[in-house]
């Protein structure tokens, strides 16, 4: 394993995810239920399985395109959805 790139994607990751809606997402929902083990093991899994679908596609996508083909087109994607919600038509 290389701890460098552990520790890099564990910092990009922690400060991608703070304070955003999945965050949002299980303080609300742990508001409702007032069941914070249910929402912190089901967020777990959760962000689990998206994790590893992202970290499949990335890994295949790498096999056939350039990286800073993959980069470009994730920023373009990420604002094509910002524009999207700011629209409200997401």
């Amino acid at each position: 394993m290389d701890v460098k790139v552990f520790f890099a994607s564990f910092a990009a990751i922690f400060l991608a995810e703070l304070a955003d809606k999945t965050q949002l997402v299980g303080l609300g929902m742990t508001a409702k239920t007032q069941k914070p083990l249910s929402v912190f093991l089901g967020s777990i899994c959760g962000y689990i399985l998206v994790t590893a679908i992202s970290i499949a596609l990335g890994f295949l996508l790498s096999k056939h395109l350039k990286p800073e083909f993959i980069r470009y087109g994730g920023a373009t994607i990420f604002i094509l959805i910002g524009v999207l919600i700011l629209l409200d038509i997401v």
